[in-house]
């Protein structure tokens, strides 16, 4: 598989590093709009980790030059809908995410489990860190694992954020009374998983239209890799 890497940050430069290990080329980096050009031959896949205000002008160009797109970027998904459009008239497909780590989809399917099984009468709540570069906060995951609580009749659960030194991502979420508490937490030790994840994720989309939600494509990834497809 030949990839587009968009954006050359942490995230991006793990995903070289885990593609290599792959067997997969890296084909071209674009750094910023001026690196796009016409002409790149079929069968690559573009994987943005670059930044939420470049997210739709990237997605525009991959769809208009017929390659296919992971992003990882969080906080622009109030374009979603205008992204959902211009996918839709493209003949390739694309996926994105706020974390493309298969280990956090099961800590989501866990979280809304425990959500259900927790009596009410529980107060729910989310903290979250990452390092200090990282500039949304909280964080994508955060409010997912918010979206996942209030889908379980916990609406407006806080989360709490904490940025520093190198931390690759951490999150709780519990529920406290007054006899106890319950914690579950996801800690990832490092960016290869959410690497692994969108490198997956490029695999699966080829030869797919449409915009898809990582975690609704998760379960058929983790067979894929369990598989070793």
């Amino acid at each position: 598989m030949d990839l587009i890497l968009i954006g050359y940050g942490r995230m991006n430069r793990c995903v070289e590093e885990v593609a290599r290990e792959q067997g997969h080329r890296v084909a071209h980096i674009v750094r910023g709009a001026a690196d796009w050009r016409a002409g790149w031959t079929p069968g690559l896949v573009a994987i943005d980790f670059s930044v939420a205000g470049a997210v739709m002008g990237n997605l525009e160009r991959a769809m208009a030059g017929g390659i296919p797109m992971i992003i990882g970027v969080t906080g622009w998904l109030e374009q979603l809908p205008a992204a959902e459009r211009l996918v839709a008239e493209a003949p390739v497909g694309a996926v994105h995410g706020a974390n493309f780590s298969l280990g956090m989809q099961a800590f989501f399917r866990t979280v809304a489990a425990a959500a259900e099984a927790v009596p009410g009468s529980y107060d729910a709540f989310i903290t979250e860190a990452h390092h200090r570069h990282k500039q949304d906060a909280p964080s994508g995951t955060a409010k997912r694992l918010q979206a996942i609580l209030a889908a379980a009749g916990r609406p407006n659960v806080p989360a709490s954020s904490v940025r520093a030194g190198t931390i690759p991502g951490t999150h709780t979420v519990g529920f406290d009374a007054a006899a106890d508490t319950i914690t579950l937490t996801h800690t990832a030790r490092s960016r290869r998983g959410f690497a692994e994840g969108a490198l997956l994720a490029a695999r699966w989309i080829l030869g797919r239209r449409g915009l898809h939600a990582f975690d609704a494509i998760a379960p058929e990834l983790g067979r894929m890799a369990a598989g070793g497809q």
